[in-house]
């Protein structure tokens, strides 16, 4: 229970950097912020404790393919920012996030199914 807690702490931690970093003159670094690998520490603790050393790589793997799919959310954002407003432009990107994900995790699980 305490180790959940300190994981809401952490994840409480970020939002707040990133509000307080958004009203500062380098509001720019607030996107720095999500891509500190606070959540990555965890999983990768978890893998590494609950699973062996093969599983924590191809985890790490994977988050590194993970990348794709963000990348295609900051560029849908920041095209999309010049032609809708807010709402629609991150709602568009949020779905090309998703469009990437699903394409990921379809690649992925042929690559390394364990079927073959």
């Amino acid at each position: 229970m305490i180790s959940l807690f300190f994981k809401c702490l952490l994840g409480a931690a970020a939002v707040l950097l990133i509000a307080l970093l958004s009203k500062s003159k380098s509001f720019f670094i607030s996107g720095l912020v999500p891509l500190f690998p606070t959540f990555a520490l965890i999983a990768h603790y978890i893998v590494g404790t609950e699973r062996t050393m093969e599983d924590l790589r191809l985890t790490a793997l994977f988050g590194l393919y993970s990348l794709i799919p963000y990348a295609a959310y900051l560029i849908a954002v920041y095209s999309f920012s010049y032609k809708f407003n807010l709402v629609w432009t991150l709602s568009i990107a949020t779905f090309v996030w998703l469009c990437f994900s699903f394409i990921l995790l379809i690649g992925w699980t042929k690559l390394h199914s364990p079927l073959g």
